[in-house]
């Protein structure tokens, strides 16, 4: 089961099921935000309330998705009014392709020298898939905003004014959202580019922190599943009209040094990441992207990362900001 979250200057915001080639709108649902939370009122039943809040009207997916209606795509997950109410994060490290473009970034003394991202990553192969009942190796973690740097489908990614670089990085994220006593519960799973300042990153590992702090996006649909065994996909960077790099890439947990249980353990262990009613967009890591091929992004290129039965692929732009204007000001 897919959803898209839609928004009409006029009709304001909707909620669609995903039957190809249409979408349906759903009644009495404005966000999937607020499904789940009546989800979780209503005992886990999720599925049972998006089938019994469809309404008769289907729309056309294709000019919605290429941009072509007055309906426009939203982030497939939000926060329908309050930005600070979702936090987005994320684990590093967590596929060998990642690793070894981290260790390129960050060489060594000596060949046989391992880097700090290295041994990590390998400490993930040795303890991130714990046997049920034990708890494994924590991941590298990574805070990435909240809801204000969040995108969607053919929505731009800008690198701002004081950073130095931008590139894509496709994952899939999981959607989680805490209950009204701080549990918190999987929704599913969504396509992402998580989009760093890999230059940032590269002239010292430290500066990974606000690496991070960019814009990124998220969507087009939010697929509803406990499947995050093997997924393969497609992620591609055109230019001009035409494909300047693409790789194929992996992820899932037999493509990933940390199980899903593990990671989601290590994220919701802090009882400041448990707020009552706070939603989660959690990144889980990248097998490939441009920068560890020596590509840097250009102004208007197009970023676009298709996993396979993730729904339709996604794909931003890439901008360049001018200079932010702002004052800081102070008590006397």
């Amino acid at each position: 089961m897919r959803l898209v979250q839609l928004v009409h200057e006029t009709l304001g915001r909707k909620v669609a099921l995903v039957e190809e080639p249409n979408v349906r709108v759903l009644i009495n649902f404005t966000s999937v935000y607020k499904i789940a939370t009546s989800a979780i009122k209503a005992g886990g039943t999720l599925t049972k309330i998006i089938l019994e809040n469809r309404s008769d009207e289907l729309l056309d997916y294709d000019s919605i998705y290429e941009g072509k209606s007055e309906w426009k795509l939203l982030p497939a997950f939000d926060h329908p009014t309050d930005v600070t109410k979702l936090m987005l994060a994320g684990t590093g490290l967590t596929h060998k392709a990642s690793a070894e473009n981290r260790q390129k970034m960050h060489e060594a003394e000596s060949e046989s020298e391992l880097t700090d991202s290295m041994k990590m990553y390998l400490m993930g192969v040795e303890g991130g898939h714990p046997k049920e009942g034990e708890i494994g190796i924590q991941p590298e973690w990574f805070y990435k905003g909240n809801c204000s740097v969040l995108r969607a489908h053919n929505d731009d990614l800008t690198i701002p004014d004081y950073g130095d670089d931008g590139g894509e990085e496709p994952e899939i994220a999981g959607i989680y959202i805490n209950d009204s006593n701080g549990s918190p519960w999987r929704i599913g799973f969504a396509t992402a580019n998580e989009f760093s300042d890999h230059v940032m990153e590269r002239k010292n590992y430290l500066y990974l922190a606000p690496s991070k702090i960019r814009n990124c996006s998220l969507g087009p649909e939010l697929v509803i599943t406990d499947d995050f065994s093997d997924i393969e996909g497609t992620v591609r960077i055109i230019r001009n009209g035409a494909v300047l790099w693409e790789k194929t890439i992996r992820t899932g947990e037999v493509n990933m040094s940390h199980s899903l249980n593990n990671l989601e353990y290590h994220h919701f262990k802090y009882a400041n990441h448990r707020i009552p009613d706070l939603g989660h967009i959690h990144f889980f890591g990248a097998d490939a992207f441009s920068f560890g091929e020596k590509i840097t992004l250009k102004n208007g290129d197009i970023m676009e990362i298709h996993w396979k039965n993730m729904g339709r692929p996604l794909k931003n732009r890439l901008t360049i900001s001018e200079k932010e204007e702002f004052t800081i000001s102070h008590f006397r």
